[in-house]
C-alpha cells in the first residue's frame, strides 16, 4: 500500500479509526448525550434487583447541570449528580424500580438540564412476575 501511494505521488497518513457509536458530536455550551435512553428489565421475578443506570456524557463546551430529574411514578426513584459535569466527562443517573409490584413496567424519568437538549426522557420497561412460593 505504501509503495502504491508513493507511485501515485500521494502520502500515507495514519489516522485513528473511530466507530460511529464511539464518536460523540460536540455542541456549543453544555450538552448531554446518553449511552441509552431505554432500559429493558425483560421478565423478572417479584423482589428482583430493580436497579439500573443511565450513563451520559457532557458533550458540550461548558459545565452541564442537571436541575431536576423526575419519575412518572413513586415506584421509580432516580438519583443523580448534583455537581456540575465538566465538558468531556461522564456521569450517570441511577434508577431504582420497586419490583414488589407485579405486572408490566412502563415508566419514564424526565431529565431537565441547562444543556442541549434541555429535556431528555428516559424509559424503563419490562414485566414483573409473581414470585414462586
Amino acid at each position: 500500500m505504501f509503495a502504491a501511494a508513493l507511485l501515485c505521488g500521494g502520502a500515507v497518513v495514519a489516522a485513528p479509526v473511530l466507530d460511529k457509536q464511539d464518536a460523540v458530536e460536540t455542541v456549543e455550551g453544555p450538552g448531554i448525550k446518553f449511552e441509552k435512553t431505554v432500559h429493558d428489565y425483560g421478565t423478572i421475578e417479584q423482589g428482583a434487583d430493580g436497579n439500573c443506570e443511565f450513563v451520559f456524557e457532557n458533550n458540550g463546551t461548558e459545565p452541564l447541570i442537571l436541575s431536576d430529574v423526575r419519575s412518572s411514578c413513586g415506584c421509580t426513584v432516580p438519583s443523580w449528580p448534583r455537581e456540575p459535569i465538566m465538558p468531556g466527562k461522564k456521569s450517570s443517573i441511577k434508577v431504582h424500580y420497586d419490583t414488589n409490584r407485579i405486572g408490566g413496567i412502563n415508566k419514564t424519568i424526565t431529565v431537565s438540564t441547562n444543556g442541549n437538549p434541555e429535556r431528555v426522557v428516559l424509559s424503563i420497561r419490562g414485566t414483573v412476575n409473581a414470585k414462586n412460593q
